[in-house]
């Protein structure tokens, strides 16, 4: 088992990420297409399609933003199973986007992504449980969601699995595994990114024995996405 360093109190949490809940959550629709494209999707979609559907309401988006129209192919996708739908009426939902506001109603897509593993909704949930926004703030099921996304690979879910070992939040705090989380979302990060990421995982180095570096460098070298 990797070592563990003595769990100290934490105050507050600043994720390295810099998004939030609603920045995260908010999809890119495609360019504008032409109107041949709409038509063989509009097709398509009015076969039940779901891809179609999703696609359908992506370029209804890209011309006119949020309709009704829009709407309803993506609730038509969310109903057939689609995640990508249901994470997608749960961002119009919890931001008003052509429909009134209805954090209930958004919470309740959001959580059907989740779990069919929408990591973008993961993420989401995630957030909402660390800061309390929407629901009582709970550290345990914050952990819970960033490492379902985490675990499928997505760096963002990763620093924050960083941050929340290091702090100890919703898990025994443990540097090896902080270290190890930070290895892995910096080696998918560019720029600036990249930089704090591996001022992050130094930063915990420095509170580490050479050991715990090394089986925390072994953890990220044999570590495998979920499928």
């Amino acid at each position: 088992m990797p070592a563990k360093s003595p769990r100290k109190k934490t105050t507050s949490t600043v994720f390295l990420s810099e998004l939030s809940p609603l920045s995260y959550s908010q999809p890119k629709a495609p360019a504008p297409q032409p109107t041949s494209a709409i038509q063989a999707a509009r097709a398509l979609a009015e076969k039940g399609d779901v891809d179609a559907a999703l696609k359908l309401g992506d370029y209804i988006v890209a011309l006119f933003g949020n309709t009704a129209e829009s709407i309803q192919w993506y609730r038509m996708a969310a109903d057939e199973g689609s995640a990508e739908g249901q994470f997608k009426l749960g961002d119009i939902y919890y931001n008003g986007k052509g429909v009134p506001k209805d954090h209930t109603e958004a919470m309740k897509w959001f959580r059907k992504a989740a779990d069919a593993g929408n990591v973008r909704a993961q993420i989401t949930l995630g957030f909402m449980y660390h800061e309390g926004r929407e629901m009582p703030r709970d550290y345990v099921e914050a952990a819970r969601w960033f490492r379902k996304a985490a675990d499928a690979g997505d760096a963002h879910a990763q620093i924050n699995m960083g941050l929340i070992y290091s702090s100890g939040q919703g898990v025994p705090q443990d540097y090896v595994f902080a270290h190890m989380w930070y290895n892995l979302a910096g080696s998918k990060a560019t720029g600036d990114e990249q930089k704090k990421n591996a001022e992050a995982r130094d930063s915990i180095a420095r509170k580490m024995t050479p050991q715990q570096i090394r089986e925390a460098q072994r953890l990220a070298r044999e570590w495998k996405p979920s499928k």
